[in-house]
């Protein structure tokens, strides 16, 4: 029975995984196809295949190069979340280990700052922008990026360093052991998954952030995802570039989770069992 029972959850995990991996493979092949190929109802498998997608999507017929884009989405989402890992560890440490008073409404209060609709705060966050010369500028989306996944990532290394034997620390403070050194020594390599696992979850959501990134940059801090709406243009919507493009600028977060993957349900699993 219990054979049954294992085979039959081995057969649902593989069954959710192809329903998952269908929609990649899909975009990938509609970017391999040409434009008329692609835009065939119902879509034509049998199809030539060409890289005329991938060669229009990095400029080769005389369009705007994506690399500005790709760069400025790296800066955004890499400096971001080593300003978010900077704050939240000692945060997560004081609400976690040496926790502070009243450390459950302090908990609550990251996470309040989640529940306003983001474009609820896109007008007054323009309008400070325009006024303080900061439009169009890769750093503003740095900040912006930073206070927006520091609850999560505060919230999240709270439960992993929660898991942390206090004997531990208590034994590393006895041997003289200062704050810092208690955090860079004892607390990160034995969190580590837990931090790996935080910053993948936000360097995901700085990457694929459009809103902001849309309506506050304009071509000097363009990113990656604003640069992928400008294939929909008014002559239409080419399908085939579009596809060729978006598997290109998913490629870092898929790249960075298949890389962290250990790491990741390592960490995820460490917060959540009790």
């Amino acid at each position: 029975m219990n054979v049954v029972r294992r085979n039959s959850m081995g057969l649902m995990a593989w069954l959710a995984g192809i329903v998952f991996f269908l929609p990649i493979a899909w975009m990938a092949l509609t970017s391999l196809h040409s434009e008329a190929d692609a835009a065939t109802n119902p879509p034509s498998f049998a199809a030539s295949l060409t890289l005329d997608g991938y060669r229009e999507f990095f400029g080769a017929g005389g369009g705007a190069s994506p690399w500005p884009a790709l760069i400025n989405s790296a800066v955004a989402s890499l400096a971001s979340t080593l300003l978010v890992l900077l704050l939240a560890f000692p945060a997560a440490y004081a609400l976690s280990i040496n926790r502070v008073r009243r450390w459950t409404d302090v908990l609550f209060f990251f996470l309040s700052t989640k529940m306003l609709p983001v474009v609820a705060g896109l007008l007054p966050i323009y309008l400070f922008a325009k006024n303080a010369g900061m439009l169009d500028n890769i750093w503003l989306l740095v900040i912006l990026y930073t206070s927006m996944n520091l609850p999560i990532a505060v919230w999240m290394m709270q439960s992993f360093l929660a898991e942390i034997p206090v004997a531990v620390i208590e034994a590393a403070r006895v041997d003289g052991a200062g704050l810092a050194t208690v955090l860079a020594r004892i607390v990160a390599p034995i969190a580590l998954p837990g931090i790996a696992a935080t910053s993948l979850i936000c360097f995901i959501f700085s990457w694929n952030e459009l809103l902001f990134a849309r309506v506050l940059t304009g071509v000097v801090a363009e990113t990656a995802p604003v640069f992928l709406t400008g294939f929909i243009t008014s002559q239409g919507l080419f399908l085939a570039k579009v596809c060729a493009a978006s598997l290109v600028i998913s490629l870092p977060v898929l790249a960075a989770g298949f890389a962290a993957q250990d790491k990741l349900v390592q960490g995820l699993s460490l917060g959540a069992v009790k």
